[in-house]
């Protein structure tokens, strides 16, 4: 009897002990186990990130987005190259800068369009320095044993002078068969406008060689991507008006190669070295303008590729200091006879399945 007693009494002492932990409701289940968000909905991230580049951590399988140094009217002054941070690509934090000051090497300017790869076990970012107009801009290197930084800066690579290409901004870094190449260029109709490449050393420092320089694409794109895919190289750049507010006419073409330095044909065969050429990959719409700039494709764990760029909403394009509002989009890539397709060749702006990462 007493035995029955006590369990009673111990019974009852467990259950109000239960009760109490969960503040008098059913008792809940934590777990570490992350649910996959299945929607996501652009922007991806604001108020922000223009010319994004994206890396992902090998280790931690994180992602992380670089951008043009910005001020974002919050009273906290110029970003330096912001960092964020991401388990899926849609959902994003702010985390830090790369730089807590400017490079040296050049006594005024911006610091933009940051491409940032992990090249033998260190991260390397190019960068372009340069103002609005610069008549020789160029591009350096900083370099981070993580991905979140600090980087520290190396110097510049090359400038327009030494390398006879205008407005030499925009790099990217690509890399095939134990060779690293760097490509750049954006809008000028000189003479010797255009977007090029050249091959850098092992370690992705130097320039092998500034005369071997090779033209892929003519003065009126930049924000060069090279991507390779089924034998083809494909070349993605930007044309049109980036930073206008709501009148930004920026979008996106896209042409291909057999041959990684060209030539680059779009879809009616014209080459992309001659002005005019490209077949459209993405444009704005009533709730986007200005996209463009984008980042490396990535593949997410279901084999779909994704793009990220910027764009702005044309009802509130700038930030209280009158900067454009260039907000971070993801949107997918899909394939079609060997050509990458946006839907609807634009923004996406309804709710859309999200990339797949486990």
């Amino acid at each position: 009897m007493l035995n029955a007693m006590l369990l009673k009494y111990w019974i009852v002492a467990v259950t109000l002990l239960n009760l109490m932990n969960c503040g008098g409701g059913a008792s809940v289940q934590k777990t570490n186990v992350s649910v996959q968000n299945k929607t996501y909905i652009n922007p991806v991230f604001e108020p922000i990130l223009a010319d994004p580049t994206i890396v992902r951590d090998p280790q931690s399988k994180l992602f992380y987005a670089y951008g043009t140094a910005d001020n974002w009217g919050d009273g906290k002054g110029q970003r330096l190259v912001s960092i964020l941070e991401s388990k899926d690509l849609t959902h994003w934090t702010w985390i830090g800068t790369a730089f807590a000051e400017k490079p040296k090497w050049k006594s005024a300017g911006g610091i933009w369009a940051p491409d940032v790869v992990l090249l033998n076990g260190s991260y390397i970012m190019y960068y372009a320095y340069s103002t609005w107009g610069d008549p020789n801009p160029g591009i350096g290197i900083a370099t981070a044993d993580k991905a979140e930084g600090p980087f520290m800066d190396q110097g510049k690579l090359f400038d327009s002078k030494s390398i006879q290409v205008p407005n030499s901004i925009d790099p990217y870094f690509f890399a095939e068969n134990g060779h690293n190449y760097l490509f750049w260029g954006s809008f000028s109709d000189a003479a010797t406008q255009g977007t090029y490449g050249v091959e850098l050393d092992e370690n992705g420092r130097q320039v092998l060689d500034l005369s071997k320089k090779f033209k892929v694409a003519a003065g009126d794109f930049e924000a060069v991507v090279i991507h390779k895919r089924n034998g083809y190289y494909y070349f993605i750049g930007s044309k049109g008006s980036c930073c206008e507010g709501e009148r930004s006419n920026y979008h996106v073409l896209v042409g291909r190669s057999r041959d990684l330095k060209g030539p680059y044909l779009d879809k009616q065969g014209r080459d992309l070295t001659h002005r005019g050429n490209g077949t459209l990959l993405l444009k704005g719409n009533d709730k986007f303008v200005g996209t463009g700039h984008t980042s490396r494709i990535m593949t997410d764990d279901q084999g779909n590729d994704w793009i990220l760029y910027h764009a702005m909403d044309p009802k509130r394009p700038r930030v209280s200091t009158g900067g454009n509002r260039r907000m971070l989009l993801l949107d997918q890539l899909v394939w079609k006879e060997d050509w990458p397709i946006i839907e609807n060749t634009t923004s996406s702006v309804t709710e859309k399945t999200a990339p797949v990462f486990r």
